[in-house]
């Protein structure tokens, strides 16, 4: 099963970005980790980084036509971008919400989501791990639903 996970911008900063908040994992070896740790649950994980919020867009729409589950990081879109939270809305596979910090100890504005109410879980502040929580959830839930 084709599993998408998606982060926008500044992600690709990872390692280099504000270490303290977001650890010293670098993009690339989140991706590369990603990408191992989905082949062991037997999903085909792309992981993909964009700072271009049209391109997050038309992912999100590339995933909701394929029904391909969704790991989605969104970093600062997720609190302002009604347009991400519309194309959330449109997905048809499991959406899991991941956020590296635990946002609701930080800025007041970080926390609201546009995309929560679309999302069938939330992951905050378990650092690079969360997004290898949500490939596992992924792989039960379809595992049991082709069962």
């Amino acid at each position: 099963m084709k599993v998408l996970v998606l982060n926008g911008p500044n992600l690709n900063r990872l390692g280099k970005r504000e270490p303290e908040i977001y650890g010293r994992t670098t993009f690339d070896d989140l991706a590369a980790t990603l990408v191992a740790h989905g082949r062991k649950r037997s999903l085909d994980v792309d992981v993909r980084q964009t700072n271009n919020e049209g391109e997050l867009i038309d992912w999100l729409h590339e995933a909701a036509d394929h029904g391909h589950p969704v790991v989605l990081n969104a970093a600062a879109w997720t609190h302002t971008s009604v347009a991400i939270g519309d194309a959330c809305a449109q997905l048809t596979g499991l959406l899991i919400e991941v956020h590296i910090s635990n946002v609701h100890r930080r800025e007041p504005f970080r926390h609201h989501s546009y995309i929560s109410a679309h999302a069938t879980g939330v992951i905050v502040g378990l650092g690079v791990r969360g997004y290898e929580h949500a490939l596992d959830f992924i792989a039960d839930e379809t595992q049991t639903d082709a069962e």
